[in-house]
């Protein structure tokens, strides 16, 4: 490596000014129009103006941080060598950025063995150094493949120009891969963004939509993008309300709407919106659409739970005040035993709702739960038939204290209140009915009562009071039956 002292030794080539302002106003103007291209047409450049046989440019990269030098532009006989390289600090550009001066080099394969294999070989190089605000980064270097041609000082400063155009060149050309690498993942973000965008302009058409806002809607953007906006719209005065809004220059916050999918669905919608202005001219709406149909939905099942809540708390308790109010008994404990059995049957049966998730209570396990206690595990004692039914809430509740008030009284005077007596329940559908039947055998002889006693009257306003249904009552010798029949009209699930 020689100091380029050694070029004020030689004769020089007088200035080609003229040439070379033409050549940097072509270099200003494709760094304008093509920036791209910009480091080869400055290697080109190098090599017309200093009538070399090759030049190029010698970069270090982040991508492999900086440990080599990337040959990113070659003109002349060196052109196949593109995209080469050679190491940072095992070679002549690493010598130039450590000394931190323009050098000449001749036959570098004498020095660096590696270089053998780049041909033609280097006569006389030389080489520039460029900085990128203050840090050394590369090169621009001009190349005499054999004696014909030396380098003189006239090639010294029109290289200095040029490893100034270069340093400028290069700096513009990192800002635009930044730049680049910017909007690259701005547009990643919002075409991949978890919430729905796009853009409308004045005519109401779609300019553009990200693809969350296209999924959510079930449209490929070909049947969507171009459109016009209010085809998508449940409400028309609601988008037309909205255009109006924000071509009055207003700012949407959480605008409810309903937008319609492309599989006939309809999601629930809050738009917030704005528009890009130009001066006057309105150029397209920034729309973030939020999908609340979940929510939406949520909040609907709330209020129909509560409805509902509040529907079975009253019916709950208007069964609970005709308990209370038909209930005597010749004692006060008596009225409270009674009382808290047939609270207690309510109770049993609104566990069983909740086994359901409210959808109701299947007879067999309203009959099970109330003969329990009295059976235990002798399955002789009860019989129990009939297909599977699940009936509503209402109608189950009001079952379970029909059935509380028959074991009650089996229990205490027909067949469940001796060891051999027997009760048969069976239950099944009849034309636009549900019959449910229950008979006592084996028990102590039965005769009909000469009144209507308080349980036959709590059956009674729950049967034909709530159900409106009938229910009759056989005071055999060999055991009490009855029937329950409910009417079609009240709601029973299958």
């Amino acid at each position: 490596m020689l100091s380029t002292a050694e070029l004020s030794r030689r004769p020089s080539r007088p200035p080609r000014h003229a040439a070379e302002n033409v050549a940097l106003r072509e270099l200003a103007q494709g760094m304008a129009t093509s920036p791209d291209g910009i480091l080869q047409k400055l290697a080109e450049t190098a090599l017309t103006l200093c009538q070399a046989h090759s030049a190029g440019l010698s970069l270090l990269e982040d991508a492999d941080e900086r440990n080599n030098f990337h040959w990113r532009a070659i003109a002349g006989q060196w052109a196949h060598h593109l995209n080469g390289g050679t190491p940072r600090d095992f070679g002549p550009c690493g010598t130039v950025l450590d000394r931190n001066v323009a050098l000449i080099c001749s036959h570098p394969e004498r020095d660096f063995p590696y270089w053998a294999e780049v041909t033609p070989v280097l006569e006389e190089g030389l080489l520039i150094p460029f900085y990128v605000k203050g840090e050394a980064l590369g090169t621009i270097w001009v190349v005499a493949h054999d004696a014909s041609r030396r380098f003189d000082l006239e090639d010294l400063r029109v290289m200095n120009s040029l490893g100034a155009f270069a340093a400028t060149a290069y700096q513009t050309l990192l800002s635009l891969e930044a730049t680049r690498r910017a909007e690259l993942q701005l547009r990643d973000f919002v075409e991949n963004a978890s919430v729905a965008m796009h853009w409308v302009g004045p005519d109401g058409i779609i300019l553009w939509a990200n693809r969350h806002e296209m999924e959510m809607l079930g449209f490929t953007s070909e049947e969507y993008i171009g459109r016009h906006i209010s085809e998508f719209y449940v409400d028309g005065p609601v988008i037309d309300d909205v255009l109006r809004r924000l071509s009055d220059r207003e700012t949407l916050h959480d605008y409810a709407a309903r937008l319609r999918c492309k599989d006939g669905s309809v999601r629930h919608v809050l738009i917030n919106s704005n528009v890009l202005w130009e001066g006057d001219k309105f150029v397209h709406t920034r729309c973030f659409t939020r999908d609340v149909t979940d929510r939406r939905q949520g909040e609907e099942q709330i209020a129909l739970l509560a409805r509902e809540a509040e529907h079975r708390a009253k019916n709950v308790l208007a069964s609970v005040q005709a308990i209370v109010h038909l209930t005597q008994a010749d004692s006060p404990e008596g009225v409270k035993r009674a009382i808290g059995g047939r609270i207690q049957a309510l109770a049993n049966v609104h566990g069983l709702f909740v086994q359901s998730r409210w959808r109701g209570a299947d007879v067999h396990s309203l009959v099970t739960q109330e003969l329990s206690p009295y059976c235990g595990d002798k399955e002789e004692r009860a019989r129990i038939d009939g297909p599977n039914i699940v009936l509503e809430p209402d109608t189950a509740q009001a079952i379970a204290v029909a059935l509380h008030e028959l074991a009650t009284n089996a229990g205490k005077y027909g067949a469940l209140s001796v060891p051999d007596g027997c009760v048969q329940v069976q239950w099944s559908r009849a034309a636009n009915n549900v019959v449910l039947r229950w008979t006592e055998t084996g028990g102590p002889p039965v005769s009909p009562p000469d009144r209507k006693g308080f349980g036959t009257r709590v059956m009674d306003a729950m049967i034909r009071g709530q159900l409106k249904g009938e229910i009759r009552f056989d005071w055999r010798a060999q055991g009490l039956a009855c029937e329950i029949t409910m009417p079609h009209g009240n709601p029973i699930l299958q």
